[in-house]
């Protein structure tokens, strides 16, 4: 395909080579493809570098594109449906055999909006777990999972100070407690630099958040916060199917 001019728009420029690129993605290029520097691409197309910039942003939030350390842009698969919902009364994730994996558990302190929706003093020390959410062989979600030490009471006689193993551990006290219910809210955000070397992305790149509590009958037992590649996760939603939107700092508790 030879040079394009872009014709005068009444959208932005950028919206419109947004366009004209997808198109080229879908009859130019194979999955997994390297794309041309930014100036081939900006020469090819006729514009500016910045518009190609904004254009080239989009396509990376819509899943198009991916950008890989030590190897540019390439041309993104599809979107893989990740479910993120289960039923209100069971934990989300079993302690083994399951798509998220352990990889580590400490004692910390929860950041202060999760100290809010725990309800908890944010000086007090609660155990983090952190998990990875592997599919098809490709890591596409990490878990920050919060967790009050009076939620589980019985892990002072463990003596593994950190690790996978611990991490095990603290999920299997969880697990014993009986679940009432969990609310979730999904938002888009930027990879932080831990999130982002797990998931083979840059810091910065789109990312969908998702925050779940989960009560039992004495009140919120933990809060999960869990990054998912926005690239190439379509997060699906079960069981009742119902979507809420919520301006609230801090939603309000469903009823279970």
């Amino acid at each position: 395909m030879g040079t394009t001019q872009l014709e005068s728009v009444q959208e932005p420029k950028y919206w419109h080579l947004k366009t004209v690129l997808s198109e080229a993605l879908d009859s130019d290029f194979a999955v997994g493809e390297i794309l041309p520097n930014e100036r081939d691409l900006a020469a090819r197309f006729g514009v500016a570098r910045a518009t190609l910039r904004q254009a080239l942003e989009q396509l990376e939030l819509e899943g198009r594109l991916q950008r890989r350390r030590g190897v540019g842009t390439t041309v993104a698969p599809p979107r893989v449906g990740i479910a993120v919902s289960t039923a209100q009364h069971e934990w989300t994730g079993g302690v083994s055999g399951e798509a998220w994996q352990p990889v580590d558990s400490t004692m910390g302190k929860a950041p202060a909006a999760v100290a809010g929706m725990l309800e908890a003093d944010p000086a007090e020390p609660v155990h983090v777990v952190r998990r990875i959410r592997d599919t098809q062989g490709q890591a596409v979600a990490a878990e920050l999972l919060y967790i009050p030490a009076s939620s589980v009471p019985d892990l002072s006689a463990i003596e593994a100070p950190s690790g996978a193993v611990r991490a095990r551990s603290v999920l299997r006290e969880l697990h014993r407690l009986g679940l009432q219910g969990q609310d979730r809210s999904v938002e888009l955000g930027s990879a932080r630099a831990d999130d982002a070397k797990e998931l083979d992305r840059l810091p910065g790149a789109p990312v969908l958040v998702v925050t779940t509590r989960y009560f039992t009958a004495d009140g919120t037992a933990a809060v999960s916060v869990a990054t998912y590649r926005a690239d190439t996760c379509r997060l699906t939603f079960g069981d009742s199917g119902a979507l809420e939107i919520s301006h609230d700092e801090q939603p309000e508790r469903q009823a279970s």
